[in-house]
């Protein structure tokens, strides 16, 4: 493997503190560098193609997970998506004005309503998940299926021992 700017860093803190085990800070700092600068742009470039931003997605694809009819009432919607309900209420408003969602009283509970997808946001939440997918796959294309399956369980691991750390966190690996 060649050296890459994480392990000059990492050498530079070595020389200069080498009372520091520094492998965390390289492993996370490569972790951080391909999350914020490889994934997230590219997976947003992804979902924009279909006229939505990636906090627009988010709301599509958890609708679309639940199956159909594709609704939730908005407060479980919110807790889904860790978000306040102010926040949620304008982005269901976007949503609702490009025609993407819409919202209808609940009939369990007529006091609320629910949200759910519209025909074309079925299809374009369809649409950007096939091609978020498609993207993420060809960004992880360079590692073979073995390497895939250690980097899952290593993450899986990273975040169960950072839950414990901090605390927990209800929707870790969603």
């Amino acid at each position: 493997m060649s050296e890459d700017d994480v392990d000059r860093i990492a050498a530079d803190w070595q020389r200069e503190r080498p009372d520091l085990d520094v492998r965390a800070l390289a492993v996370v700092g490569r972790l951080l560098f391909v999350a914020e600068n490889r994934l997230a742009p590219a997976g947003a470039r992804a979902v924009e193609a279909h006229g939505i931003n990636k906090a627009d997605f988010d709301v599509l694809a958890t609708l679309r997970r639940q199956g159909a009819p594709y609704g939730l009432i908005p407060s479980v919607l919110s807790a889904e998506l860790m978000m306040s309900r102010a926040g949620m209420t304008k982005r269901l408003d976007r949503l609702e004005t490009a025609g993407l969602v819409r919202r209808v009283l609940d009939p369990q509970d007529r006091r609320s309503f629910r949200v759910s997808l519209t025909t074309e946001g079925l299809a374009v939440a369809d649409a950007a998940l096939t091609d978020l997918v498609e993207t993420l796959a060809d960004l992880s294309s360079g590692l073979t299926p073995d390497q895939l399956r250690h980097l899952d369980e290593a993450l899986r691991a990273l975040i169960g021992s950072t839950d414990r750390e901090v605390g927990g966190a209800e929707h870790a690996a969603e």
